[in-house]
């Protein structure tokens, strides 16, 4: 399970670890993809638009749940990278202590605050029922989904991308099964999706736990679940700032969300089809992320700066390249990619426009998170949290309104607005970079003066 990632070539490294993470990054975005899908087979815009809206509010959830997680990556690679396995056990049992406790809170905190969310989401009237049975029954499966996400990053942390990879693609083969059966033969709708959804992340926790006790790695006594506030101080100080910066994005997100919510059923529509279909996109600068953090703090806790910065210059290649060729492409096939999530034609035409100025956010994406990344790794995941923070307030929600606002007809400068926020961020996290450079350099200087 445990894997030495500081030796040898940097992109055969990045390819090891990277590839397994993508396709576990594909496989998890499949469930709110074969979601949409299977429903709009088998019900109208109202449910479909309740399914899309609804699981954005459990993408917002989990990605901050994966976000805080990212202590444990990062805490956890560092002390492999050093040989520290002691630590790293008291790294693992505060995590799973953390992240239960707080997890069976939330649940219940999320299910009785259901209606707001509801309202604060301006979900359209012929779809609240369907937002809000799906909503309950994903807030109280909301442990099974925490547990699935730390039993990832802790493996991740010990450099093993592979072993998640197949709990997913369990999960995932389940969820569709289950789609198939609550939606398909029993028509539960929206609420057969969440159904499916839920069940099928227990199916994978179970898998994952069952595995573990085959294994022999770390060893993780009592004592090292017991809390410790060195080690919570750790874990915290570098997923809070990550949590909280990838909940604002979220927020941004549903702000937007929002916006095409008032905007009519058929742009409600058309937006939460496209966020799948990015977030599907997206797999490919997420994984340079994760990538960039985990073998990054291996390596900077081995000491091989130098080699945390090539993996950080191949990973900003690898994303815009992958980025630049999308972009290009969905210029010609936008209707194409929409239209197998609705059989309605004013979805697909709204859809497609919005996703060809979209687009684009994913060529800037790769830079700005290889560089997230990066500065996890080094502990300073507040400059991740200051440049997608300054994006959000001076770009990306601004930009959303005022391109609603002026132009009603057509979703393209919307989809515009999210390109030009990540072009922002991408301007600030060069900035941040050098100024990281200067700090380490005049450490160095001191210790080695």
């Amino acid at each position: 399970m445990e894997k030495n990632l500081t030796s040898g070539s940097v992109l055969k490294s990045i390819l090891y670890f990277s590839l397994p993470y993508l396709l576990s990054y594909f496989l998890q975005t499949l469930y709110g993809m074969a979601d949409l899908f299977i429903i709009g087979q088998f019900e109208g815009v109202a449910s479909t638009t309740a399914v899309s809206i609804g699981s954005q509010v459990m993408h917002m959830i989990t990605v901050m749940i994966v976000g805080l997680a990212m202590g444990t990556t990062v805490t956890i690679g560092r002390a492999v990278g050093a040989g520290n396995r002691s630590h790293a056990a008291k790294l693992i049992g505060n995590t799973v202590t953390l992240f239960l406790t707080g997890s069976v809170v939330l649940a219940a905190v999320l299910v009785g605050f259901v209606d707001p969310i509801i309202r604060l989401v301006s979900v359209p009237e012929e779809a609240v029922a369907g937002a809000k049975a799906y909503l309950i029954i994903c807030f109280i499966g909301i442990p099974c989904i925490t547990a699935y996400n730390i039993l990832a990053s802790i493996f991740r942390g010990l450099g093993d991308s592979k072993s998640p990879m197949y709990f997913i693609a369990i999960a995932c083969v389940s969820n569709i099964a289950l789609d198939y059966l609550f939606m398909g033969a029993l028509h539960l709708g929206p609420a057969g999706a969440a159904l499916g959804t839920t069940l099928s992340q227990l199916v994978s926790v179970v898998v994952s736990l069952l595995v573990i006790r085959k294994r022999h790695s770390i060893r993780v006594t009592g004592t090292d679940l017991k809390p410790k506030k060195d080690v919570l101080g750790e874990l915290l100080g570098i997923g809070v700032p990550v949590m909280l910066q990838d909940g604002f994005i979220q927020v941004s997100f549903m702000i937007i969300t929002i916006i095409a919510n008032h905007r009519g059923l058929t742009d409600a529509a058309a937006v939460g089809i496209v966020e799948k279909i990015i977030s599907f996109l997206f797999l490919v600068p997420s994984s340079m992320l994760s990538t960039v953090s985990a073998l990054g703090a291996q390596n900077i806790g081995a000491g091989k700066h130098d080699r945390a910065d090539a993996i950080l210059r191949y990973a900003i290649g690898i994303g815009v390249a992958f980025g630049t060729v999308m972009a290009v492409l969905m210029q010609f096939i936008a209707p194409s990619v929409v239209r197998p999530f609705t059989s309605d034609e004013a979805v697909v035409l709204a859809g497609a426009s919005y996703i060809r100025g979209y687009i684009f956010d994913c060529l800037f994406a790769g830079i700005q998170f290889s560089f997230s990344g990066y500065f996890c790794a080094y502990g300073k995941s507040g400059l991740s949290f200051l440049h997608n923070s300054l994006s959000i307030l001076l770009v990306r929600v601004p930009g959303a309104y005022l391109a609603s606002r002026f132009f009603p007809q057509t979703l393209l400068p919307m989809g515009l607005a999210s390109m030009c926020g990540s072009l922002f961020s991408s301007v600030v996290c060069v900035i941040a970079y050098c100024w990281l450079k200067r700090q380490l350099n005049r450490t160095n200087e001191v210790l080695h003066g």
